[in-house]
């Protein structure tokens, strides 16, 4: 019986590498020449630092843009809208979401039983698993995902026959 997993998951190799690229950028950037600026990534969690809010804004667009590059869509990025006030500079953490979270899985799942397909989907901790009969279906849910407005990209693997 043919199956496959949604999940959501960003690898850490690609954000890092996305990082390195952001901060090779600043520093060949003229409008941040002489700024105190910088972009890091410790522990699965980027800091933007800057000396001006906008300039934190400015450095999160170049971030974004390169992660766009790595072929990851900014939506796993969760940050602040304003970026915190510190001595003299301002500095912005970004995180990624890792996993689908409860509420999400249970809206993909009524999304996915709302087609009427002959698909079963069931929630596997932080995936959901999707079986049935044809890859046919499979496929008509994976567009259906695809087209969801959720608030996260999704992944599939293990799709298998």
């Amino acid at each position: 019986m043919p199956s496959l997993d949604i999940v959501s998951e960003v690898e850490s190799a690609e954000i890092l590498n996305a990082t390195n690229n952001a901060a090779r950028e600043l520093t060949t950037r003229f409008d941040f020449r002489g700024v105190d600026a910088s972009i890091t990534l410790a522990n699965d969690v980027v800091t933007i630092k800057a000396e001006a809010d906008f300039q934190c804004q400015q450095l999160l667009d170049i971030f974004s843009t390169q992660l766009v590059k790595r072929k990851i869509d900014p939506m796993v990025m969760e940050y602040d809208s304003k970026a915190m006030h510190s001595g003299k500079a301002f500095s912005l953490n970004v995180s990624f979401k890792q996993g689908i979270a409860a509420d999400i899985s249970k809206k993909l799942v009524k999304l996915i039983k709302d087609k009427k397909l002959k698909v079963q989907a069931q929630i596997q901790g932080d995936e959901v698993r999707v079986s049935g009969k044809k890859r046919d279906d499979l496929q008509a849910v994976m567009a259906t995902v695809r087209e969801s407005k959720l608030g996260q990209p999704f992944q599939f693997k293990n799709f298998r026959d």
